[in-house]
């Protein structure tokens, strides 16, 4: 036991140091932690040999859970409205499609029963979002025509269906299902999942409006128990959890609270470690003696998902949206590019080894070379190819399609101390003749009130004086963020003392291209963007 909590404890150590790398390499190094996992597996130094499948499925199953909750906490809905009705054709209807051609290569190609070529289509049919955006985000790769809310959107949301056809097609093999009761679940799963996801989001916005939590880290606690619960209560009825999930989590990330900048902050770093969690898992289940023979068929279905399968599901349902230049070819070709599999296959392929039957093909090593495939050389050439296609966006920020994200500004802030004998002592903003792009967003008196500045505010010896101007970054000591008033924020309409801003202080307010100097009284609106000061 103690051996095994080291190991873990020097896991969560390169993790954290690694984080940087990745940034840097621009390639998720999440492969670095299957080959940590190889090594303490069944044939590495120290042979964790007790770890199985049925266990590695639980753990996997929580993981995801969390991955899942941020993919649609992280989601801005104001970037991905625009493409919500292709993201929800590509999540359902693309992964059946990718499924049914997946299965039928293999059936075809490897000569496969059916049942087993489709349990492997669709336990590959999803695409994942973190390693594809953790790409984005290294490079700051700005894609052109939405292409970035439009994957960002599919990846996050596609694996529900996904662990709905791996569900239907496990019980399939095992007892068999006649149409109605694959209708039935097909109900059950879809309609109980998304019902419950929306009671959940809404109890979840309810309370966070209403409690105050006394004690730093229980927002977190707090949020950590609705992503579980909205999980396992659909779950028990039928539904299903990872769509219940996903709802919830786009939901509350596009809900405005005082402590959601944190919970950004937070799950950044908690869902990073549930993917080493993955990954590692991934390799300590391995076994590299078996890996050779599984080398070919993973390669040809890499080859075949990535220029035949995908393209054809890609074209098949956004065609028919392609107004102008618009989902055209290189569009669908990056698209199709940018289809990575990764934790939720892993995470799918071990609840098929898990279930109880007898597979007559190694699904589950097929599955660890795909993804390391898929990962380890198409996600490094994502900018490579995007670059070709025409299709990266210098003017676009990806950042942006994130809830939340600390966004860059072009605002400088900056502080000047009035001391004894300063020409300023005494006198009015008003009558300072500062330039126009320069304005007091702060004046902290020697006795430390503060106060948001005005044209008749009276400078003092000992004064503090805050002002920003539109030049560069933000400067050390002020840690200033970005708050963007949704059209559906209960604030919108509300005076400005009664916007929740503990432990922190409303700059200014940028509304169009006019920026305002806050008070009390200033009637928010809808789309105004808060600076706000967070070091106080």
């Amino acid at each position: 036991m103690n051996s095994f909590l080291l190991v873990v404890a020097i896991i969560i150590l390169v993790c954290v140091f690694l984080n940087n790398a990745s940034y840097k390499v621009g390639m998720p190094v999440l492969l670095a932690f299957i080959l940590f996992g190889i090594l303490f597996g069944h044939n590495g130094v120290m042979k964790f040999n007790q770890i199985g499948y049925g266990f590695a499925e639980k753990v996997s199953t929580v993981a995801l859970v969390f991955i899942m909750f941020y993919g649609g906490f992280g989601t801005r809905w104001s970037s991905a409205k625009p493409v919500v009705t292709e993201s929800a054709l590509l999540a359902t209807v693309g992964v059946v499609i990718t499924a049914l051609l997946t299965g039928t290569f293999c059936h075809y190609a490897f000569g496969w029963a059916w049942n087993e070529s489709l349990l492997m289509g669709s336990v590959v049919s999803s695409t994942d979002a973190a390693s594809v955006f953790s790409i984005l985000r290294s490079r700051k790769l700005g894609l052109k025509n939405g292409s970035a809310p439009l994957l960002e959107m599919e990846s996050g949301s596609n694996d529900p269906c996904s662990y709905m056809m791996t569900i239907i097609m496990i019980t399939v093999i095992q007892s068999g299902m006649t149409a109605g009761q694959m209708a039935g679940m097909l109900f059950a799963q879809l309609g109980f999942g998304a019902l419950a996801g929306f009671l959940i989001a809404k109890l979840a916005v309810f309370l966070l409006d209403r409690i105050k939590f006394a004690t730093s880290g229980f927002d977190s606690l707090f949020m950590i128990a609705i992503a579980l619960f909205s999980y396992a209560f659909p779950t028990l009825i039928g539904g299903n959890g990872y769509l219940s999930v996903y709802i919830v989590g786009i939901m509350i990330g596009n809900h405005d609270f005082p402590e959601k900048k944190d919970m950004v902050h937070f799950f950044d770093g908690f869902t990073g470690l549930m993917q080493v969690i993955i990954f590692f898992m991934l390799g300590l289940l391995a076994r590299p003696l078996d890996l050779g023979k599984s080398v070919v068929p993973a390669l040809a279905l890499f080859v075949a998902l990535l220029f035949v399968v995908r393209p054809i599901a890609l074209t098949l349902i956004l065609k028919p949206f392609g107004f102008g230049k618009k989902y055209g070819f290189r569009q669908i070709g990056l698209l199709s590019f940018c289809g990575l599999r990764g934790a939720a296959s892993i995470v799918f392929a071990i609840l098929a080894v898990s279930s109880g039957f007898v597979l007559e093909h190694d699904i589950f090593n097929i599955v660890f070379c795909l993804v390391l495939m898929s990962i380890g050389l198409q996600g490094t050439l994502i900018p490579f190819v995007a670059k070709k296609l025409d299709m990266i966006d210098s003017e676009s920020n990806v950042m942006k399609t994130f809830t939340d994200f600390v966004e860059e500004t072009d605002l400088q802030f900056s502080e000047l101390e009035i001391k004894e004998g300063h020409p300023w002592i005494d006198k009015r903003v008003m009558d300072l003749g500062i330039p126009k792009d320069m304005l007091f967003c702060l004046i902290r008196h020697a006795d430390g009130t503060q106060v948001a500045p005005n044209g008749h505010t009276v400078i003092r010896e000992g004064d503090l004086v805050v002002f920003c101007s539109k030049e560069a970054k933000s400067v050390n000591k002020y840690i200033v963020r970005e708050q963007v008033i949704s059209k559906r924020s209960k604030y919108v309409g509300r005076e400005m003392r009664e916007y929740p801003v503990e432990k922190s202080q409303v700059l200014l307010i940028r509304r169009g291209e006019e920026t305002i100097i806050p008070h009390g009284s200033t009637v928010l609106q809808a789309d105004d963007v808060l600076f706000i000061n967070s070091s106080i």
